[in-house]
């Protein structure tokens, strides 16, 4: 009988966890929710607070991307030839990069509309969720969140916006100085790149 209801407990909590997991446009409305907040916000406003604003916004943006697998499809070929050293340096480069750029477009549009369009999910592993910003004049930007599920949660792998893949964007770049000139190089444009962020920034 204790087996019994022990097995019941394990059961109901494994059930209860599963439906207890945000579908993919719940994760990404979510966090969008929370970024155009952080936005909107009186305490973030201004130009004099772009530094506060910009860590606010990456905090929620990291709740989200897996900026680790982001990097490894962003390298493609080369991440498997770099010391674990070099990955972690590597994922922390990238990851600033990717979420400056992201904060930067969600920056310019704070009283748009956000349209959620479509939900696709593939295998149950993979998933696809579109929106699209409905600025005041009436244009759409597309921007599509490409999702993957690792047994807990939804994590974004990849953004398209306007089109454009970030990952198949930044992979192109990577790939053309890593084989132009080296790894090392690659590095040290992002370095300096960062440096150029944060002195604006200021």
């Amino acid at each position: 009988m204790k087996k019994l209801t022990v097995f019941l407990l394990i059961f109901v909590f494994t059930i209860s966890s599963a439906f207890a997991v945000s579908s993919p446009k719940e994760q990404i409305k979510k966090t969008v929710d929370k970024v155009i907040g952080i936005l909107k916000d009186p305490k973030y406003k201004g130009e004099k607070k772009t530094q506060q604003r910009r860590a606010a916004l990456r905090t929620e943006i990291s709740k989200v991307f897996d900026f680790e697998e982001m990097s490894k499809r962003s390298l493609g070929v080369y991440w498997k030839d770099r010391t674990p050293q070099e990955k972690k340096e590597f994922v922390e480069l990238y990851r600033d990069l990717l979420e400056r750029y992201y904060a930067g477009k969600i920056e310019s549009y704070t009283d748009e509309q956000i349209v959620y369009t479509d939900e696709r999910i593939e295998n149950g592993r993979y998933a696809e969720v579109k929106t699209k910003i409905i600025t005041k004049d009436k244009k759409e930007i597309p921007i599509d969140y490409k999702l993957y599920f690792n047994g807990k949660e939804w994590k974004v792998y990849d953004v398209v916006i306007e089109g454009v893949s970030l990952v198949s964007n930044y992979r192109s770049q990577f790939n053309k100085i890593i084989r132009t000139h080296s790894y090392q190089e690659l590095v040290k444009r992002m370095k300096t790149k960062q440096a150029e962020e944060l002195m604006r920034e200021k």
